[in-house]
């Protein structure tokens, strides 16, 4: 750490915030790369639709039950080792899709891949709760999560591209190589603020008088092991069911996006393969915005005077009703309003994306990890139910069930967030007991 004083802090953490945009970018390429090579995939290898249900959402099974033990190890383990040895492994599982060639296969290593992945948004929340005063944390979160909808907008139509070129399985072998790449840079690079060069005593001032929780690591080195009484704490209190059951309505909507979209253009909308991998870019390209917006929108709010409840609360609950203008699409036949219908209820979902920073901001503090793993264990049940729901919704070429079904729990999730959170502030709990 370089302790000189200076009156001007540094920037340090606005480079760890792009670590975690990039790392987010590739997280969710490997998620989705599957939903874009699915139509082939399902042509060469004759998978019914029931079937392809079942393969999309292995990678949530994995993914979901997996939170809560990620959740702790991000207590107990620093991001510098924990995160590059899961991108690692999480991108070697990623190449094996391109070398199987049954369904066996495919759903054991989209488990894999799920395992793996279980403790990257744990993790982000850890390290921004470490790197960002509460006045920047949304925009923070706003920032890294919007890399899930740039990096699918952007680069969805190279990998269409890179399929009608060279095959579905190349798809799978790029991105889990960018994966592996990308473990050695973090591992090189991120540092705790206290230890990280580029970070002045100034700006550790700041992100600590601003709540930033600097010293996380050396308090979590002195945590004992798991105890019972640390999951009853982030069970038994009624907030965090509100953000849990919250979460679990937005990601419905995110995961129709990263699995069945894609079909949903070209098999039930009647799009052409390469059009609908360029159409497809557009309802990403508006949860971009929606991201972006949101939590420069929160922290403005936090400056502003207003609430840390209504500044975190309003992009989401907006955010979750936009999302479910999803319906319309059941009601017109241009592929252009089609798109329009979607980039709308996309653009809703990212809006009401920045749900980490209640997260951030109501967790017991010596539990944030483990309540970011039941959060994001509940939230990503989604990931498990919904493409086999839509799966079982779809009967012949009607699709509208289905999107019926996604409008509904956006709401849903919007009640969740209005009415069961209540006002936003830090659970406290009591202290382990070192002697038990």
């Amino acid at each position: 750490m370089n302790t000189a004083t200076t009156s001007q802090p540094s920037r340090a953490r606005y480079l760890i915030m792009l670590l975690l945009f990039v790392t987010v970018v590739i997280n969710y390429l490997d998620r989705s790369n599957l939903s874009v090579a699915a139509p082939l995939l399902a042509k060469d290898l004759a998978i019914e639709p029931a079937q392809m249900g079942l393969i999309l959402s292995a990678f949530g099974w994995t993914y979901a039950a997996l939170q809560v033990p990620g959740g702790w190890l991000v207590d107990k383990v620093q991001p510098r080792i924990l995160y590059p040895a899961a991108i690692a492994l999480w991108s070697l599982a990623t190449i094996g899709l391109g070398f199987v060639g049954n369904i066996i296969g495919l759903i054991v290593l989209r488990l894999a891949v799920g395992a793996f992945e279980a403790p990257a948004y744990p993790i982000n929340n850890r390290v921004v709760t470490t790197w960002f005063p509460e006045r920047e944390r949304a925009t923070a979160i706003g920032f890294y999560t919007s890399g899930q909808f740039v990096g699918l907008a952007f680069l969805t139509p190279v990998l269409v591209a890179l399929q009608q070129s060279f095959g579905w399985q190349m798809v799978f072998v790029i991105t889990g190589g960018v994966g592996i790449l990308w473990a050695a840079i973090w591992y090189a690079v991120y540092r705790e603020p206290k230890e990280f060069a580029g970070a002045n005593a100034a700006e550790i001032a700041l992100i600590q008088q601003g709540g930033g929780l600097v010293d996380l690591d050396q308090r979590n080195r002195s945590r004992s092991a798991f105890r019972s009484g640390d999951l009853v704490a982030v069970l038994n209190n009624r907030k965090l069911w509100g953000i849990y059951l919250g979460q679990f309505c937005l990601n419905s909507t995110l995961w129709f996006f990263l699995t069945w979209f894609p079909t949903y253009l070209v098999k039930y909308r009647g799009m052409d393969f390469i059009k609908a991998g360029f159409l497809a870019a557009v309802p990403f390209l508006a949860a971009f915005l929606g991201v972006l917006c949101s939590g420069l929108l929160s922290d403005l709010l936090v400056r502003r005077g207003y609430s840390l409840g209504v500044a975190r609360k309003l992009p989401i609950i907006s955010g979750l009703l936009i999302s479910s203008s999803i319906i319309g699409a059941n009601y017109v036949e241009s592929p252009a309003l089609v798109i329009a219908c979607l980039a709308v209820a996309f653009f809703g979902n990212g809006l009401a994306s920045i749900t980490w920073s209640l997260v951030s901001a109501i967790a017991p503090e010596r539990l944030i990890g483990l309540t970011g793993g039941m959060f994001n264990f509940i939230g990503n049940l989604a990931s498990v139910t919904v493409p086999i729901v839509i799966g079982l919704l779809v009967k012949g070429d009607d699709f509208r069930p289905a999107i019926t079904y996604i409008g509904i729990t956006a709401i849903l999730g919007a009640i969740c967030y209005g009415l069961v959170v209540g006002r936003v502030e830090r659970i406290q709990c009591p202290a382990a007991d070192p002697t038990r």
